[in-house]
């Protein structure tokens, strides 16, 4: 074949491709960042890695989370004692309801039925029906609850108390106590291992994370933190973002402008990643490719390649953005 025909053929070949999807993008996700201090969310394309709406909210939203569904965003308002729900396709609020005073987080049980708030002014774990949205009941806990995170078999939920140190373990079907465990200072964050035998809490003012064994409750590690330069009063443990296969977490270091990756098997850290000021609380991509940190003194987020570990775009978002939810694909 002549030399210009080849290079004619190869042509072909490369603008074919991407009808052929050998080269298409990959699925479109977007990332919901609450704006504490801003009164919205801010939407970013994650295939252009740019803001693409913003969604305008009550006072103080902070804690969001997606349903198990993914058709549904729920946020917490803190200042306006209520949780609004975000319809993720259609980028706006459809709905608001009363949550109790000073709802911090909200989670969402496994099969999408139950609620959780904690409510840090009244020191309640509130429990709501998604569907009607009818107060279920309320567990009372420490003082200041902020923390919130529910077992993978939907069974416990776990909610940690910034002034009273503890990690309150409650039974999800009935509502009860099973054990207030004393942790370590300003616990900020829990989260469940995939396999749910473990709880981990971040101690904002401990500098640590506690590792706590599901079944017992009682602590069997500890995860601890040393950036070269830094005070170790200024590394200041926040989120927490578990892998989906188990083997990293990765925790936000708040003022250490950090994000640490900890492998979990051994607690051991295995990379400071170097985001925006104040880094808050991470979520992955469905597809766990990148991982989306909110920094909130620097307004922005952090995205960081999962696989590289490294920090690959910086993102302008709105005023003081605290936690990030990302949505996957609708289910039927």
């Amino acid at each position: 074949m002549p030399l210009q025909m080849k290079f004619f053929a190869l042509a072909l070949i490369a603008l074919a491709l991407p009808a052929s999807g050998a080269l298409a993008p990959a699925r479109a996700f977007d990332a919901f960042v609450t704006n504490e201090k801003g009164n919205s969310v801010t939407v970013i394309d994650l295939d252009s890695l740019s803001v693409k709406a913003t969604i305008p909210l009550a006072q103080r939203p902070r804690g969001i989370v997606v349903s198990p569904d993914n058709k549904k965003l729920y946020v917490a308002l803190g200042d306006s004692d209520e949780i609004a729900i975000i319809d993720p396709q259609k980028r706006a609020v459809t709905e608001q309801f009363p949550a109790g005073r000073d709802p911090e987080r909200v989670d969402v049980s496994p099969d999408g039925k139950t609620l959780y708030v904690t409510n840090e002014d009244s020191n309640f774990l509130t429990f709501f029906d998604a569907d009607s949205k009818a107060r279920l009941g309320a567990v009372r806990v420490g003082v200041e609850p902020e923390g919130l995170a529910v077992s993978p078999d939907g069974k416990l939920v776990v909610a940690t108390t910034e002034t009273t140190n503890m990690a309150h373990f409650v039974d999800a079907a009935t509502r009860k106590t099973l054990a207030n465990v004393l942790v370590d200072s300003r616990p900020r964050m829990a989260a469940f291992t995939p396999d749910g035998s473990e709880v981990w809490v971040s101690a904002e003012i401990g500098g640590d994370v506690v590792v706590l064994d599901a079944a017992t409750h009682k602590i069997k590690d500890r995860v601890k933190f040393a950036i070269p330069g830094l005070r170790s009063e200024n590394i200041q443990p926040v989120g927490i973002t578990m892998a989906r296969d188990g083997k990293l977490a990765f925790v936000c270091l708040g003022p250490a402008n950090r994000v640490a990756a900890v492998d979990v098997k051994t607690r051991r850290v295995l990379d400071y990643l170097l985001v925006g000021q104040r880094v808050w609380h991470a979520a992955f991509t469905p597809d766990q490719k990148y991982l989306v940190a909110a920094n909130g003194v620097t307004n922005d987020v952090s995205v960081i390649d999962v696989a590289a570990l490294k920090v690959v775009k910086s993102i302008q978002v709105g005023e003081s953005p605290w936690e990030v939810a990302i949505p996957g694909p609708p289910k039927p």
